[in-house]
């Protein structure tokens, strides 16, 4: 009996379980979600699932309406700090937005919110997140300050330069 060997020009499909491993080793060590090789005809994607995306967005999905809502700015207090004509007159710097997306205060439903007005943040501290394309994103303090105020509510969908947070000295 003759044991089949694979021609040479044939591509081989078998799989590198020590290449899978060092894959996913990357991103263990990155913040990376996902990562793909190519040899030949082999293509190997490796992905991690993000599962604080779904659960944010279904648990605040409801308050996504009364931001947009013309009597809650005079209704709720917390939401006319974000009146443009506020902003302007308040002393301090805007963190702005890097991208579009919605912005979320905590980690999670039941976690506490990164900061709170009269917070002292320190520079790389995280101040909120932008959840875009199921990738949540960090948006950190550009320097030590004072969070003044939290220009965006939970859940908020906001646009590329939108200002997020008032930072003071």
């Amino acid at each position: 009996m003759a044991t089949e060997k694979p021609l040479k020009n044939e591509p081989s499909t078998e799989i590198d379980a020590a290449l899978v491993r060092q894959l996913a080793d990357i991103l263990n060590d990155t913040s990376l979600t996902e990562i793909e090789v190519e040899r030949g005809e082999l293509r190997i994607r490796v992905a991690r699932e993000i599962t604080a995306a779904p659960v944010m967005q279904y648990a605040a999905a409801p308050q996504q309406a009364a931001p947009a809502a013309a009597p809650a700015p005079v209704a709720a207090p917390a939401a006319m700090a974000s009146d443009p004509a506020t902003i302007v007159a308040r002393a301090g710097e805007q963190v702005k937005s890097p991208m579009v997306g919605t912005v979320y205060l905590q980690a999670s439903p039941e976690a506490p919110a990164f900061v709170q007005p009269g917070d002292k943040v320190k520079k790389g501290q995280t101040l909120l997140i932008i959840e875009a394309m199921k990738t949540m994103n960090p948006i950190q303090a550009p320097r030590d300050g004072v969070v003044a105020d939290i220009l965006v509510g939970d859940a908020q969908p906001v646009e590329f330069g939108e200002p997020l947070v008032l930072l003071e000295a």
